[in-house]
């Protein structure tokens, strides 16, 4: 069986796995998409700390299943399709214990630190997957981030009426900035990529700020009317960007982290105090997260479409990584598609 393996830094290369085989409650899926993530790019740029290498990537996974191991219930028939739930929960720890498996300590998501779905055939356990006959096989790739992106709207409390600046305009702030405005919000996009900004004006952000070119903090303060943000959303894992989401929260706001920065962040605590911030991570999704986005992506096919950037056919997916790497301001998601049998 072929697969595609991160072998080394900025290093990707097809090689042979040992075919797949389910155990009891596991099916098998014929890969049909995989969308490449941010921590796939990290992994190929060696930048990740959560992933070793060789690594096979890619955890925004479509597929059919061809198989099905013993005690898998009859609705997971061959045939079928399905969006992969990409993390692991251990069931006792703390987060587990509170029912935000999302969360838990020792999550181990596929293509971080356990190899993932670059290849043409995966085994993944039945309650693993979402059943889904509606969507095509490139949306079903476009659940898992999206949702990543839902969570944090939802960690946020964003609601109709609601002022929302997103900083980051990849794929998981894309994603918060369609969760919001489902949600009735007004949003800002805060994104330094002009090749960007009319895509995401098309998808009904109510404005662009360019850090690069304008003031950032005095542009949210006039398009707020000085009020600053009902809830800030953190998706790029810099701590400039960081301190700016507690800078750009109005006093009362909610601000809400979804990147991690690789270096310690300096903030001005006492905006914290001075202005009663209701502050939270966000890490990973949960079922009710890809429900919400299954709903959107089957209502709005045209944004759907809108989020691919570039499709690469399973036999070129060797050059995947080094085409994002060149084209990262103009790049959303780009995908790997399976042939058909």
């Amino acid at each position: 069986m072929k697969a595609l393996v991160i072998s080394d830094i900025g290093k990707a290369e097809f090689t042979s796995v040992e075919p797949a085989r389910p155990g009891p409650g596991d099916v098998v899926l014929k890969v049909r998409t995989v969308g490449l993530c941010g921590s796939d790019l990290n992994t190929f740029r060696g930048l990740n700390p959560l992933a070793k290498l060789p690594r096979i990537p890619g955890h925004e996974i479509g597929g059919t299943i061809v198989e099905t191991g013993a005690d898998v219930p009859a609705d997971f028939a061959p045939g079928r399709s399905a969006i992969v739930v990409p993390y692991t929960s251990c069931g006792k720890c703390a987060s587990c214990r509170k029912r935000r498996t999302n969360a838990c300590q020792f999550n181990a998501t596929l293509g971080v630190q356990r190899d993932g779905g670059m290849s043409e055939r995966l085994v993944v356990p039945h309650e693993k997957l979402i059943l889904n006959d509606r969507l095509p096989a490139r949306h079903l790739s476009l659940v898992e981030p999206l949702s990543v992106g839902f969570h944090a709207v939802a960690r946020g409390s964003v609601a109709a009426g609601d002022t929302v600046v997103v900083l980051g305009g990849g794929m998981i702030g894309v994603g918060a900035m369609l969760g919001a405005i489902q949600r009735g919000a007004r949003v800002i996009a805060v994104e330094v990529s002009e090749a960007k900004r009319q895509l995401l004006l098309d998808f009904g952000v109510a404005a662009v700020v360019n850090p690069l070119r304008v003031d950032q903090l005095e542009a949210v303060r006039e398009l707020t009317g000085g009020d600053g943000a009902d809830v800030a959303i953190e998706a790029v894992g810099l701590p400039e960007t960081f301190v700016a989401a507690v800078d750009m929260a109005g006093f009362a706001g909610r601000v809400v982290f979804v990147g991690y920065a690789k270096k310690d962040v300096s903030f001005n605590t006492s905006l914290f105090n001075l202005k009663e911030l209701d502050m939270f991570g966000s890490r990973n999704a949960t079922r009710a997260d890809f429900g919400a986005v299954i709903g959107f992506v089957e209502a709005n096919p045209a944004i759907s479409d809108k989020l691919i950037s570039r499709v690469f056919p399973w036999d070129e997916a060797e050059g995947s990584f080094e085409f994002w790497e060149a084209n990262r301001n103009e790049t959303l998601k780009v995908m790997v598609e399976f042939p058909d049998e």
